[in-house]
């Protein structure tokens, strides 16, 4: 498979007299100068032809004429028209970023080697208008472990911001959204607090030159940068001199929280004069979240009016708001749901009183979106249709696509993207977020240092990024676009059967999130096996443990036949998996030999690790359908299917354990346990063994 390159001419069907040394564009100023980026990459694809790149002052003589169209929507589209007239290339688009994707995906053409005179044309409207990245920043973090702290130094490091917003924009992703339990401390100062700080002036000055570089590049490059916080913390230094809010010190997340007049005054004073001060800023998020505890619906509502909503009022410019949907409908912290708190919400978004649209934020299956295409439960339990009849008129809902289930294995599914949008794309429905709260994509500390070949771990996730985010643009991009992407890449002659591959793989991670149902972060660590306190799913609670997906039946119902012929059944989900995780495995191991690149072997090695893993939820579920009808009649035949089933279960763990720890660390931390590792639990895939033979 293997593509050779030989040394070319290439033959252009200009003849020699009429080939131009110049591409000249018509632009005008203010848009050039927001799509700045775009022409730089242009002007240097351009320069492999042996082209120069100048701006013209008139259409008449430009080959490429760009231009602004009118929208008749309320918020112009990021699609473009690339379309040749009269022997000039005419590029139109609603927006600036529309126009900054058009000229970066000429630039794309030519860097394949297509000639200028053939640049294709085309035409795409962008599906959702929010495309964004979910990135917890690891200073002052939700969660707390060494799984995030080792991020600091990478994420302080604007060298990393480049090429992770440089991923960004190739994949049209347009927002990112930087999350930390009080971000504003680390922007301003506040004049009324002084001693709220825990930054000297050179400290804090440093911080400035951070966040306003990481800004401005963002914006060069189309994307709006946003921040979110949760509520109610302030800085330690406040909470110590104020003798208040002292569970800030320790990041603790989680209980009741503080209110009073002091506490009000410093939040809003801090959104206000961080709004002011980092003109590039796009967007404030905020969360109704675990640290309100003790407060009603009402209250968590009314504080947030006061403070973060106000402080976006009392700034010298507009933002967009981010409200994430209620995380609790009582006093507790715990996640819960209620008609009443939806209507609540609803009503305090339509008279909030600000310009823009809101985004109202909902977790899709809760904390684990790569399972079932179909939304089951968000944070707290089942959503209603309150907050979309009758339909909204100054809020779109955007669903927050969490991955707490796969770090280590690499993943790309582009049909259960495609599902999901098919399934999810009401007019109240303006996008999505993708992203994880345990996982940060900044130090590789996964893959084995002889092996690594990239500077960030994002990079070993490139696909993932990829089929998120050129979908989510373009919902119609077909597979043939990735595989392109992965024989460019690795030099392949034809890479659509390793796309075939990587769909079957990855379709485990989605099968078992939506048999075995998840809901808070812990709940569920698919790639690990692994529940609430880090502990091994074992065949007792895989047999009663209930699904996400009303698609699929549990063992337990299935054995007692408490379900319906339009479910699929756990034996049909087992005969499935099998059978796409060997065609997977067989296709990698076809395709892998010792002249590949050392990062294909690395990725045709996690397809065939997701191949066993897929083998072992095959071999478990039968294991536990004969085990648990072993238990209502007693027959020893059933008893030893299960025993036989569940050895065999053993065999593809130890199998995926090897696979796993071919190019990683054999131990890593992982939020829930700090020392994980795929070996360990073999003897817990042993003890499943010793429970049938009970």
């Amino acid at each position: 498979m293997k593509k050779v390159l030989f040394p070319f001419v290439l033959v252009l069907f200009w003849s020699c007299q009429n080939r131009p040394d110049s591409i000249e564009v018509y632009i005008e100023d203010d848009l050039r100068k927001k799509t700045t980026y775009a022409f730089e990459d242009l002007a240097s694809n351009l320069k492999v032809h042996g082209l120069d790149l100048v701006f013209s002052e008139s259409s008449k003589e430009a080959h490429l004429i760009v231009k602004i169209s009118e929208s008749e929507e309320k918020e112009a589209n990021d699609g473009f028209s690339i379309e040749r007239k009269d022997g000039k290339l005419m590029l139109t688009s609603e927006s600036s970023r529309g126009v900054l994707y058009g000229v970066l995906d000429i630039g794309a053409q030519l860097k394949k080697g297509i000639d200028w005179h053939a640049i294709e044309e085309k035409s795409i409207t962008a599906h959702y208008p929010f495309r964004a990245i979910k990135f917890n920043l690891p200073w002052f973090s939700y969660r707390s472990g060494e799984n995030l702290a080792l991020h600091y130094e990478t994420c302080r490091d604007l060298k990393f911001w480049e090429s992770f917003l440089d991923m960004m924009v190739e994949n049209k992703f347009n927002t990112l959204t930087l999350w930390n339990l009080h971000p504003y401390m680390f922007m301003v100062q506040s004049e009324a607090f002084p001693k709220a700080s825990p930054f000297s002036e050179t400290e804090m000055e440093e911080w400035r030159t951070f966040w306003k570089s990481l800004f401005k590049m963002a914006r060069a490059r189309g994307i709006d940068p946003y921040i979110f916080n949760w509520n109610i913390f302030v800085s330690k230094e406040f909470g110590e001199e104020y003798n208040i809010a002292k569970y800030s010190k320790d990041s603790g997340f989680y209980g009741d929280g503080e209110t009073n007049e002091l506490i009000e005054q410093y939040t809003k004073e801090m959104v206000t004069k961080t709004i002011n001060e980092y003109q590039d800023l796009a967007g404030i998020g905020i969360t109704l979240g675990e640290r309100m505890g003790g407060m009603t619906s009402e209250e968590r509502r009314d504080w947030i009016d006061r403070t973060l909503i106000q402080g976006i009022k009392e700034a010298d410019r507009k933002v967009k708001l981010f409200y994430r949907a209620p995380l609790s409908a009582g006093k507790s912290s715990e996640g819960t749901t209620s008609v009443s708190t939806e209507r609540l919400t609803r009503e305090a978004i339509e008279n909030i009183g600000l310009e823009n649209d809101v985004l109202l934020g909902f977790k899709f299956n809760w904390s684990h979106a790569h399972s079932s295409p179909k939304v089951s439960i968000v944070h707290g339990g089942i959503l209603t249709d309150t907050y979309w009849k009758p339909a909204p008129k100054n809020y779109k809902g955007i669903w927050t696509m969490r991955n707490e289930d796969f770090f280590a294995l690499r993943w790309a599914q582009p049909d259960f993207i495609q599902n999901f949008i098919q399934h999810n794309s009401q007019d109240y429905i303006g996008g999505c977020i993708i992203g994880s709260e345990t996982y940060i994509p900044a130090k590789d500390y996964i893959t084995k240092k002889e092996f690594r070949t990239w500077d960030y771990a994002f990079e070993r996730q490139w696909l993932f990024y990829k089929v998120w985010g050129n979908l989510l643009y373009n919902n119609a991009t077909p597979d043939a676009y990735f595989a392109e992407a992965l024989a460019e890449k690795f030099n392949l002659e034809d890479a659509s059967e390793l796309i075939s591959a990587w769909k079957m793989a990855s379709k485990n991670a989605n099968r078992f999130a939506s048999f075995f149902r998840g809901t808070w972060d812990a709940t569920l660590y698919t790639e690990g096996m692994t529940t609430v306190g880090g502990k091994f799913i074992d065949i007792e609670k895989m047999m009663a443990h209930p699904v996400l997906d009303s698609s699929y039946v549990n063992i337990s119902d299935f054995v007692k036949e408490n379900f319906n012929k339009d479910q699929i059944t756990p034996l049909q989900l087992a005969d499935d998996t099998e059978k796409e995780s060997s065609k997977a495995q067989k296709i990698a191991n076809r395709i892998n030999n010792e002249n590949l690149s050392q990062e294909l072997q690395i990725e045709l090695n996690d397809i065939d690790a997701w191949g066993h893993f897929g083998l072992y939820f095959a071999d478990k579920i039968r294991g536990g359908v004969a085990l648990q009808k072993y238990r209502i009649d007693g027959s020893k035949e059933l008893q030893q299917d299960a025993v036989s089933h569940l050895e065999n279960a053993l065999q593809h763990w130890k199998d995926y354990t090897k696979a796993m720890e071919k190019y990683n660390v054999p131990v890593m931390p992982y939020q829930f346990d700090q020392e994980f590792s795929w070996r360990k639990h073999i003897v817990d895939a042993e003890n499943d063994i010793r429970i049938a033979e009970k």
